[in-house]
């Protein structure tokens, strides 16, 4: 079951966001209530995720018998975080692309899928789908990551170009604001050089979210 408005403000669009945790953070807030938005707007909204934990989460991910609510589908929660403190960006990769693939598989007629946070679904959504594809980029991953080794510096190194080679794939790239815009210049400057510029989108719940 999906999030129904019995107000059609919106022509009735079947909107997929794919959230890589459903935690009690600052970005899960934000996409939840995006996708409350949307569907107090007239569309159908399914949120994916690959981790949520009904003891620790936003209340509206709940129904009154403290279960999950229908419409949002978790898959990929089997899959480890980290090994030994290590490896949080791979299996954080991993489990994205495990719910994307869930996400193709399972649901139909989609016209629009927001994919929040990690780019890498977005290769398997542009090679097994038509499907309109919007990236919400917060801040890129690459300029989180400590690079004080050669170690650390050989296992970014792949990471950073999957990053760089997905997020141009998106049909269209939001940030929240005019300074990650300019920090999306500086780091993604092959994208930006082709053309592919964000829009900013703030704030970030609303009618102009659609």
């Amino acid at each position: 079951m999906s999030i129904e408005s019995p107000l059609q403000v919106l022509p009735c669009y079947k909107v997929a966001i794919l959230h890589p945790d459903l935690g009690i953070g600052g970005a899960e807030r934000l996409i939840l209530d995006a996708a409350l938005e949307l569907g107090e707007l007239g569309c159908r909204v399914v949120l994916y995720t690959g981790y949520h934990n009904a003891t620790r989460c936003f209340e509206e991910t709940l129904d009154r018998g403290r279960r999950r609510v229908s419409w949002i589908k978790v898959h990929g929660a089997w899959m480890p975080r980290q090994i030994s403190g290590h490896f949080h960006a791979p299996f954080a990769y991993a489990r994205a692309l495990w719910t994307a693939a869930a996400l193709l598989l399972i649901e139909r007629d989609i016209d629009a899928i927001i994919v929040d946070q990690v780019s890498a679904p977005l290769v398997l959504l542009r090679l097994f789908s038509s499907i309109k594809i919007v990236f919400y980029c917060h801040y890129p991953d690459m300029l989180l990551a400590k690079r004080d080794s050669w170690s650390r510096r050989l296992y970014r190194s792949p990471l950073d170009l999957l990053e760089q080679l997905t997020t141009g794939m998106a049909h269209k790239i939001l940030v929240n604001s005019e300074y990650t815009r300019k920090t999306f210049a500086r780091t993604f400057k092959p994208l930006y050089r082709i053309g592919l510029q964000p829009a900013i989108l703030y704030p970030a719940v609303g009618r102009q979210v659609v």
